[in-house]
């Protein structure tokens, strides 16, 4: 079974910027899509980005334009770029990949354990 593990958070002033990664123990190319979620205290995870294995992305209208998700294959890494940060993107991010195992759409997913992303001043 393939392992995620993320990397990069901290914390970070308003407007600064972070990178994530996420580490997959085996190829992303396995997966239908690559993505990142959050977690704020007390809120429901909530999708950030994905990415398809043929490179289309999606974004929450929160992050548009602030956030961009990529691809490494050769490492088996994603990233999230992070900019324009603020305080409210403060949560735990998460690294999921999603296979889907038939053509009703159901998925097989797997999560990292998180990052914590704390935008303070």
């Amino acid at each position: 079974q393939v392992q995620l593990v993320e990397s990069g958070g901290g914390l970070v002033q308003p407007g600064g910027s972070l990178r994530l990664s996420c580490a997959a123990s085996r190829s992303i190319f396995r997966f239908d899509r690559m993505g990142w979620y959050r977690q704020a205290p007390g809120k429901q995870r909530e999708l950030v980005a994905t990415i398809t294995n043929e490179g289309s992305r999606n974004y929450a209208d929160s992050v548009k334009g602030r956030f961009t998700i990529s691809t490494d294959s050769a490492k088996n890494t994603v990233y999230l770029q992070m900019n324009s940060l603020k305080p409210e993107d403060t949560a735990v991010y998460y690294c999921s990949a999603t296979r889907v195992v038939n053509v009703e759409g159901a998925t097989y997913d797997v999560w990292g354990q998180g990052t914590q992303v704390t935008v303070s001043s």
